[in-house]
Formats: structure tokens, sequence, C-alpha cells
């Protein structure tokens, strides 16, 4: 089990470190998200419907 999965895992239980382990887990997939999206090129995010721009927003989930 990888330590994202074993986070997800505690992040079902309510308290204090559950939301801990959300906090990191939200952390973790925006910056995953933020890095695949900065590696493409600007035609293909233009292809998606994004911009440089967008990507934070894209990567925060607003």
């Amino acid at each position: 089990m990888s330590a994202i999965e074993t986070f997800r895992a505690c992040a079902a239980r309510p308290g204090f470190f559950g939301r801990i382990a959300d906090t990191l887990i939200h952390w973790a997939d925006a910056r995953e998200t933020r890095n695949q999206l900065n590696r493409l090129t600007d035609r293909e995010l233009t292809d998606i419907g994004l911009s440089r721009g967008d990507i934070e927003r894209v990567a925060r989930g607003v």
C-alpha cells in the first residue's frame, strides 16, 4: 500500500488526524495536477480548453 493510499484510508476517520490526512491528500493531488498540466504544451492546453493562467485554478479545484 502506498503512502497516499494509507493517507486516504486515514482520511475516512473523523477527528484531528483525519483532517491532517485530508489536507495532505488535497495538497498532493493539487501538486500532481499542477505538475501534469505544466508539462503540457500551450497547444495541448488549448485543445482541452485551458490556458497557462487556468492551471492554478484547476489544481485547486475552484
